[in-house]
């Protein structure tokens, strides 16, 4: 079996740790106000990667943005484990500074479909390894700005796209299951890496031990790990019991 990482979210919002529903910044959940304790229970709990997703970058708020960052850099420093980092990164600029403070890999999303140039410079720079494509899809068509606007792309037609220009990762989103613990599009998470290529996370809508189990079972066809939030937060699912899970399957 393939290598299949569990990364367990974190969602800043204001400095903030949050959920959204269905990436509806009116529908939130506040789950913490110090996300770098939140970064040290997941790394305690065996966590390798975190993943962490500035969503006042992604919704367009520059101000709030820079308070994430604070927080971004500050978990950076922990060690233990590598953080997966996403949201706003609209320029070479930005992503720069995203691994100035310590990011292993970052997430492309809205630049992907806006500038795929950016996502050209970032794979010539710090390589295939290092770049996430988000493919954040509402049923099946791709959806940037934060989730707020829909384009005429395909899930599959980017990720292909993104294939031909050397991306290796992506991490793909089924908005309407995201932040709703309603099971995960484990199905479609598949069928877009074979089809692509590429090595897929999935993410939204992961409830239980046994979401974990179905994807794992993709592994072979190039599912490559899960983002899991909402279950984490509400103790529904269990990170140190996901984790040896996934360790035991690839040992």
């Amino acid at each position: 079996m393939r290598e299949f990482v569990i990364y367990p979210a974190i969602d800043l919002r204001s400095g903030r740790v949050v959920r959204l529903q269905q990436g509806d910044p009116n529908r939130q959940t506040n789950y913490s106000d110090d996300p770098v304790l939140v970064a040290r229970q997941w790394i305690e709990l065996g966590a390798s990667w975190i993943h962490v997703v500035n969503l006042d970058g992604a919704l367009g708020d520059p101000n709030q943005g820079a308070i994430n960052r604070g927080a971004l850099a500050a978990m950076c420093r922990l060690g233990g484990a590598r953080v997966q980092f996403g949201g706003g990164m609209r320029s070479l600029a930005d992503v720069e500074a995203a691994f100035e403070a310590g990011v292993a890999r970052l997430v492309l999303g809205t630049a992907a479909v806006e500038n795929p140039r950016l996502v050209a410079d970032a794979l010539a720079r710090y390589g295939a390894e290092r770049i996430v494509v988000g493919l954040d899809a509402r049923e099946g068509m791709i959806v940037t700005r934060g989730w707020t606007q829909t384009t005429p792309l395909s899930a599959i037609e980017l990720g292909q796209r993104m294939r031909e220009m050397g991306v290796a990762y992506a991490l793909y989103t089924e908005v309407n299951r995201d932040g709703m613990m309603c099971g995960p599009a484990a199905e479609l998470t598949a069928a877009l890496a074979q089809v692509t290529g590429l090595k897929v996370i999935a993410s939204g809508g992961v409830r239980h031990i046994d979401d974990v189990r179905e994807l794992m079972l993709y592994a072979p066809r190039g599912v490559a790990g899960v983002v899991i939030g909402r279950a984490l937060y509400e103790g529904a699912l269990d990170l140190r019991q996901a984790i040896a899970l996934t360790q035991a399957e690839v040992s």
